[in-house]
């Protein structure tokens, strides 16, 4: 039971519940503001409702009332979300201390070093040239 405990407490899915239920809630919201956005358009284009706008006898309405909803909704995901969250983390790991060099790095470092000094030095001779 403790393992069950663990994994109903552990972050990720608390927060993927949290945002499964703000993107419900959301899709109502988009969904009604593309419904006066359409409003708008229709008057505009002096169309009655543009949800049943016909071209040649085919009903492009409720094309046009998803592709808007769509656009709309993967604005706002964009731009109060994900970019909002892309710059958080460029923050975070700007301030995160970077690891010391491990020996390997340092000894790598210490003999490239010592061969650049070798070959500034004529008459000196590589040990590990042949290898």
């Amino acid at each position: 039971m403790r393992g069950f405990k663990d994994f109903l407490m552990r972050g990720n899915l608390i927060e993927l519940a949290v945002a499964f239920i703000m993107g419900t809630v959301f899709a109502a919201v988009v969904t009604s503001f593309t419904a006066i956005i359409l409003d708008v358009l229709g008057l505009i284009v002096r169309v009655e409702s543009l949800s049943g706008l016909q071209v040649a006898g085919v009903n492009l309405g409720a094309f046009v009332t998803a592709l808007i909803t769509f656009l709309l909704t993967a604005a706002v995901l964009y731009f109060a979300i994900v970019l909002p969250y892309n710059r958080l983390t460029a923050l975070r790991k700007a301030e995160e201390p970077v690891a010391p060099p491990t020996s390997e790095e340092l000894l790598t470092e210490i003999r490239d070093l010592l061969r650049a000094q070798a070959a500034a030095r004529p008459g000196v001779v590589d040990p590990d040239a042949g290898r």
